[in-house]
């Protein structure tokens, strides 16, 4: 049994661009409404949520049945929590809050056996179909998306020097964080915030390297992914369910009497 590409991965090298969700209920339930929608890649979040490995492996269960690439955010750039979700069979990790380029290399470094890595071994995982997946080990490094999360001016700051650390597939701005490092909290969206990360999103760009981002706002998304971004996710399931039931109950309130 060969071990299968990563559509997600691919796409990146080939600057394809790819519509994302941020999946952050924590439910395999729910995941499994959302996953045949058709997004290129979904984002199951640990950082801001109250997700544990056990809902974490029912999501990527719900995702895997479907074309979409489910992506892990773990908690922290940790190297133990990283092996399990790789383990688990993650395609992808998204390590937030990376500084510097060590921060970048500790990173990659724990998605890699040894000698290029520090990842722990198990030959029977889920990642390996428990064993059968014959070429998974010559495979999954070069399969596995990389992703780094900028959150800081000092990051954004660093940002060439982090992209091009061996092993990133791409470079994704968290404005939320950004907004607040900059004295803009709760304001992601702000025209300052986005004044700080177009310009350094072009640069990389322009050097060949992937960027993405997350924004609530799908014309907002649209006009990245037209500027050169290849890789947005347009929505969170939490906002979505949030907007569509206040909406609701709105327009029924409207039309009473």
């Amino acid at each position: 049994m060969n071990y299968p590409d990563n559509a997600f991965t691919h796409a990146l090298r080939e600057n394809r661009k790819q519509l994302g969700l941020w999946v952050s209920l924590c439910s395999p339930f729910a995941a499994e409404v959302t996953a045949p929608s058709g997004f290129d890649w979904a984002l199951i979040d640990m950082e801001h949520t109250p997700n544990d490995y056990m809902t974490v492996l029912g999501q990527l269960q719900a995702f895997a049945a479907t074309p979409t690439t489910a992506i892990v955010r773990p908690e922290w750039n940790d190297a133990v929590m990283v092996k399990r979700l790789l383990d688990l069979g993650a395609r992808g990790l998204l390590f937030p809050m990376i500084n510097t380029v060590e921060e970048a290399q500790a990173a990659v470094a724990a998605t890699r056996y040894p000698p290029h890595g520090v990842r722990g071994f198990s030959g029977a995982t889920r990642a390996n179909k428990f064993g059968r997946v014959t070429d998974y080990l010559a495979r999954v490094e070069d399969e596995t998306t990389v992703l780094l999360q900028l959150e800081s001016r000092h990051a954004i700051e660093q940002a060439e020097a982090i992209s091009d650390v061996d092993g990133v597939h791409g470079i994704f701005f968290g404005p939320a964080d950004i907004a607040a490092d900059i004295g803009k909290l709760g304001k992601p969206l702000d025209a300052e915030v986005w004044d700080l990360i177009r310009p350094c999103a072009q640069k990389l760009i322009a050097k060949g390297m992937p960027v993405g981002t997350l924004v609530n706002d799908g014309a907002f998304a649209a006009q990245l992914l037209n500027e050169g971004f290849t890789f947005v996710a347009c929505g969170t399931d939490t906002t979505l369910l949030a907007r569509a039931t206040d909406a609701l109950l709105s327009d029924v309130k409207n039309n009473l009497f």
